[in-house]
């Protein structure tokens, strides 16, 4: 007799919660960053100016993310901790219109009608808020925000995403800095590109054009202000 294997898939859908965070972190990090740099060496600014807007940028920068990350991520744990409020009294004051409402979304999804009660009885009978909060309002704990997960994975990329430009800038002697820190920053972006790419089981060539199309755009646009306006320093 052959014995199979269980047959086990391997899924990307429980990084979700940080790695959103941190790819965009990263990426506003090296992004951001070289812009500015970029703009304020194309201003012929001094390489003292260069490398305080660097240093401010990484700092205010990273402080900004987690507290961005950390109140909007918490205004969505708010919502679905209401959410599950509402169905946990729902399911006290109308058990029957809860359970025909779960039997109704089997039956949407292609189950005959005594399937779906069944599965809806007995799903209820199990632990009645998950079932509603899973298939009703689409919640999980694989995909349930984290508020402090998210403000600190944005922090740290943030940080390790500007440090990149800002060193650059450092080793770099002023008249070169442009050129340096836009293509160090293009070559970093290119690389979260396929790393998030890879930890998401996403295409990496696309993911690759994406982030590096929108962050050459964004260095020539900074590039040509600080340009435009550019002072000695």
């Amino acid at each position: 007799m052959i014995e199979h294997e269980a047959h086990e898939e391997h899924h990307y859908i429980h990084r979700v919660g940080w790695l959103r965070a941190a790819v965009l972190g990263a990426n506003d990090g090296i992004l951001s960053t070289a812009s500015l740099i970029i703009g304020i060496a194309a201003s012929a600014a001094s390489s003292q100016i260069i490398f305080l807007t660097g240093l401010a940028a990484l700092v205010a920068g990273a402080m900004s993310m987690a507290a961005g990350e950390y109140v909007s991520v918490s205004s969505q744990t708010d919502t679905e901790r209401a959410d599950l409020a509402t169905e946990k009294q729902a399911l006290i004051d109308d058990p029957k219109g809860e359970l025909d409402e779960l039997a109704g979304i089997y039956r949407s999804r292609g189950l005959s009608e005594p399937l779906a009660r069944e599965v809806a009885r007995e799903l209820t009978a199990h632990n009645a808020l998950e079932a509603h909060a899973r298939d009703e309002l689409g919640l999980s704990e694989t995909v349930t925000a984290n508020p402090i997960q998210a403000a600190l994975s944005s922090a740290v990329s943030f940080a390790v995403g500007a440090a990149l430009p800002l060193i650059t800038a450092i080793l770099t002697p002023a008249q070169h800095v442009v050129p340096a820190v836009a293509f160090a920053s293009l070559i970093a972006l290119a690389g979260l590109g396929v790393a998030s790419a890879r930890a998401g089981g996403a295409n990496k060539l696309r993911a690759t054009i994406r982030v590096v199309f929108w962050g050459a755009a964004a260095m020539l646009a900074t590039w040509f202000v600080g340009s435009l306006f550019g002072v000695s320093v």
